[in-house]
């Protein structure tokens, strides 16, 4: 059964050009067995028509406060109290910033206003919109609000040009949903500590040795264990994602040796571990203090081993704490990660393959086989790392109340 089926979902609309996006949005909440009632701002009309979402929906588009020349109103306290989510997509830089300083001045603002439902954010408009000052603050005060505020993407904006501030797309919105209604309490006062993105390891003050991690699924993995209730310390490296919301502490790292200080220092505390950093196995034995000059045909850089941060918390683990490792791997991929299950000391190994289409660094999907210590072995088909990070909690929390 779909976590949606019997949901009431509100969807606020405004005006952007991603309003179009909203019909499938709708068509796709629908098919999860979803009730879907409509607002949109009047600005929002010039974008998409409130009869195709009328028709998808099968329901009356809501925009105005008053109707049938006022003697009537369209009730926001009301439609508040009947949704379980109020979803706003997409959301434009000038709603957002009505939301954050309290301005009601349209029905959709008045909904938000007296919603008592969970209300999801989002975003959508140009890269330098998204990027400004004011555009931030309002971004953290809704947060503070505790609404969700889902990430914008990258790519071809309205503008012309390519950058940050596209709407997160529809089947990720509904996937966020989905683990929104999917989550449980069953990990609540749990201390986990998660480490994801890559590590950087520098030549000179210019060039570093590093590797494509994203960070997209550690990132995922730290949301869905806090909407399960824990308390969450995320360990990240560079990355270009925000911050989940309700994090318990966030510690950015860069090198390898600053990811090994972090982690060791935090793991006692911690009843779970989940490592999906992509660390450097080797750094250079020297860093130049100055630029290195290209005068030479043929370059040499000696490198040494970095700490085995994996096989050090597998040697302090206790009997009452869960130690989860990655295992990224080329070829023999199944016999790599029962060697690294093993002589880790983990109790389970999350292994992707770069051979699966899809999967790995960078890409917002995720295929992956989880194996546990005692020989279980489930394979997770090709979904969204939102999907696959929640897919993995249920695991962890089977293994835990095992």
């Amino acid at each position: 059964m779909s976590s949606l089926k019997g949901k009431k979902i509100l969807l606020g609309v405004c005006g952007s050009i991603a309003a179009y996006k909203s019909a499938i949005l709708i068509r796709l909440l629908i098919k999860e067995g979803a009730t879907v009632k409509v607002i949109m701002t009047r600005e929002a009309g010039k974008f998409i028509s409130p009869l195709s979402l009328s028709t998808l929906s099968k329901n009356l588009v809501l925009s105005e406060l008053t109707i049938e020349n006022d003697s009537l109103w369209n009730n926001h306290v009301e439609l508040g109290l009947w949704a379980d989510l109020f979803l706003i997509a997409p959301a434009s830089a000038n709603t957002i910033s009505k939301f954050a300083n309290g301005i009601c001045d349209n029905l959709l603002t008045a909904v938000y206003l007296s919603a008592r439902c969970p209300v999801l954010i989002s975003p959508a408009m140009d890269e330098d919109m998204w990027a400004h000052p004011s555009t931030k603050r309002n971004i953290q005060l809704l947060k503070q609000y505790d609404n969700i505020v889902l990430n914008v993407s990258h790519g071809e904006l309205a503008s012309g040009l390519f950058g940050k501030g596209r709407m997160m797309e529809p089947e990720e919105i509904v996937s966020r949903i989905s683990l929104y209604f999917n989550s449980s309490q069953l990990l609540k006062g749990k201390k986990i500590l998660i480490s994801a993105g890559p590590t950087y390891e520098s030549i000179d003050p210019v060039r570093f040795i590093g590797n494509h991690s994203s960070g997209k699924m550690g990132y995922a993995l730290a949301e869905a264990c806090i909407k399960n209730g824990a308390e969450v310390t995320l360990i990240s490296g560079p990355v270009n994602i925000s911050t989940p919301e309700r994090l318990k502490k966030f510690i950015p790292i860069k090198t390898a040796d600053e990811l090994f200080n972090a982690t060791t220092k935090a793991f006692t505390n911690s009843d779970i571990t989940i490592m999906a950093a992509a660390v450097a196995d080797y750094k250079p034995l020297n860093t130049a203090s100055n630029k290195i000059k290209k005068k030479e045909d043929q370059f040499k850089i000696e490198l040494v081993k970095t700490k085995d941060i994996l096989s050090e918390l597998g040697k302090k683990k206790k009997k009452n704490q869960l130690l989860i490792g990655f295992a990224l791997e080329t070829e023999n991929e199944l016999a790599n990660a029962k060697e690294k299950l093993k002589s880790k000391n983990l109790d389970l190994i999350i292994l992707n393959s770069l051979k699966d289409d899809g999967a790995g660094f960078g890409t917002d999907t995720n295929k992956v086989t989880v194996i546990d210590n005692g020989g279980k072995k489930k394979e997770l088909p090709l979904k969204m790392k939102t999907e696959i990070a929640h897919d993995i909690v249920n695991i962890i929390i089977s293994k835990l109340y095992a």
